[in-house]
This record gives structure tokens, sequence and C-alpha cells, in this order.
């Protein structure tokens, strides 16, 4: 019987994931990370989000990783990560789709100034606002068209927003505009009303959404900061949103996480901040799809959504 071990929510989360597996994978044996008794040589596969520097190299016959959000930075984070072992990220159906939910509700919060909305409830006062604008008049522009830009996309696009994309390669793209490299930045920054960062967690967008970026962006636009909190520049951010350059913002990731109790963004009156929430599937959706790539693996057959480290995703 194959054995993995899991570090993903803690020991108290085991119960689930172990019933998650036992209904899509009754021949696979879950451990914990930490499981006294468990021998390192016995385990063939990891489901993890954040093992300590060393651990996963220490187990000699380890087949593949998965990482249980659809980031790995904290597994490669571990300058000691075994390299030839395949890397896989959560990147499937289910938080493609969570992520494109996620994203249109952030756009249409933005659109309808959701957070003055909330403010007023919160205070009991009604507050009549006419929405100067349509979602057909508001376009989305998307930094990075991987496999979670593509569909929150689409879904963007099927509730009336037009949508162009930014990545670091051309991308086709059904119905988007795909602007590529750092010298097709700035047309795309200019015709954004709504900027979305999708993009990986590289040397190259670490920083990307600072004061630089966030001035080349039409006077009152709105930001959804949904990829890393290393490419954001908070200061930055809410210096734009002082001044009016930003007209709102949505964010989902920061760095450190949690966000610190005391900073200025939880307050904001035009700021929504949200705790990583965007795109993580349920346990049993992930404990499935894991199950998968695991049967195929040892069926023969190669792995999805594999890690590429040259490239950092």
């Amino acid at each position: 019987m194959a054995v993995l071990v899991v570090k993903s929510g803690g020991e108290a989360a085991m119960a689930e994931w172990r019933d998650s597996f036992a209904a899509c994978a009754p021949g696979l044996e879950v451990r914990w990370w930490d499981e006294p008794g468990l021998r390192p040589e016995e385990v063939r596969y990891a489901l993890v989000w954040d093992p300590e520097p060393g651990r996963l190299a220490a187990l000699p016959h380890l087949r593949a990783v998965f990482g249980s959000g659809a980031g790995v930075d904290g597994i490669v984070a571990d300058p000691l990560y075994p390299r030839q072992v395949p890397l896989v990220r959560m990147s499937i159906p289910e938080a493609t789709e969570r992520m494109g939910a996620y994203v249109c509700w952030a756009a249409l919060s933005l659109l309808r100034e959701g957070r003055r909305m909330a403010i007023a409830q919160a205070e009991r006062r009604w507050d009549f606002v006419e929405p100067p604008y349509r979602a057909s008049q508001r376009t989305v522009g998307i930094m990075g068209l991987g496999n979670m830009g593509v569909r929150a996309a689409a879904m963007l696009r099927g509730i009336g927003f037009p949508v162009i994309g930014w990545s670091r390669g051309r991308k086709l793209v059904p119905g988007v505009e795909s602007h590529a490299g750092p010298a097709e930045l700035g047309a795309f920054l200019a015709r954004t009303d709504i900027l979305v960062c999708l993009l990986p967690a590289t040397a190259e967008t670490a920083g990307i959404i600072d004061a630089a970026t966030l001035a080349r962006l039409p006077r009152g636009a709105g930001y959804i900061g949904v990829g890393r909190g290393m490419q954001q520049r908070l200061e930055d951010i809410l210096a734009a949103l002082e001044d009016g350059q930003l007209s709102g913002a949505v964010i989902d990731v920061f760095e450190p996480e949690p966000l610190p109790e005391e900073h200025p963004l939880w307050v904001h009156p035009r700021a929504i901040v949200t705790a990583h929430v965007a795109s993580l599937p349920s346990r049993a959706e992930r404990a499935a799809a894991v199950a998968a790539a695991i049967a195929g693996l040892e069926r023969g057959e190669g792995l999805p959504n594999l890690y590429d480290h040259e490239k950092g995703y």
C-alpha cells in the first residue's frame, strides 16, 4: 500500500483528509507529517503546504510532491528540495473555477462600490449611489494568462466585461487581446480600468505592483490582487487609494500573512481584504485530484501541472 504524508491544515485536519482520500483512493495509506512511528523510507508521496526545510529531502523513496494550494512558494523556498522529485501544483478545474468566481465578485464589487455599501450597512445609513459605469464600459486587464487567468477571463467576459491580458509570452485566449513582454506593458496598463494580478511568483514579478505600474493605469482604476503577496508594494497601493489614482482595491494575498491587524488596509474605506481564500478547493476536491494523479503515475502516465524550477512556475 502506497503511503502519502500530509502537512496541510494542521493535525486537526487529518480526519477530513483521511475521509476524503478513503472515498476516492481506499488503497492509499494517509499519514500525518509528524505521526509517531512514521518511517521515512515508506513514504512515496507528500501533500504539503509549507514543509520544514530538509524534510522532503529526507524521504528517500519519494515519487512526487503535491502542493496543497495553487502556489508552491512555501515548498520551493526549501533550499534542500529534491529537484529530481516532480512537484505538482494544485491548478485543478475546481481551483480555477473558484478563482474565476472570486475575480468576478471582486470586479463587480469595484464596479458597484461594494465596500462603500458594506460600510453604509454597518452604520445603518441609507447611502443611495448611482453607479457611473456598466460592466461593458470597464476593461479588465489580467496580468498572467495561465490556467487561473484564462478561466477568470472567460467568466468575466460572460458577465459583460471586456478583457485584455498581459504575460511574459504571447497567449492565444479566445476573446482576449494578448499583450506580451515589457515592451507592451505600458499599452496594456493604459487600457486597463480594473487590473487583476494573477502572475506567478518569480524574480521578475517581485514588486511589480508598485507606484510606477499603478501610475500607468487610467485615473480611478481598480485593483484586484490575487497573485502573490511579494508582487505588491502595499504602501504604494495605499498611496494610490489616498490620492485617487485607484478608486478601490480587493486584495487576497499579502506578505507577510496574515496581514498584521494594525495595517491600515483593514479599515480603509476603499479596500476589501480577504484571507487568501480566492481559489482554495475543498479538501475532498484536492484529495480527488491527488488520488487521480497518483493512480495515473502508478500506471506509468505523466503528472499534470508540473512546476518548472527554471521558469519559477
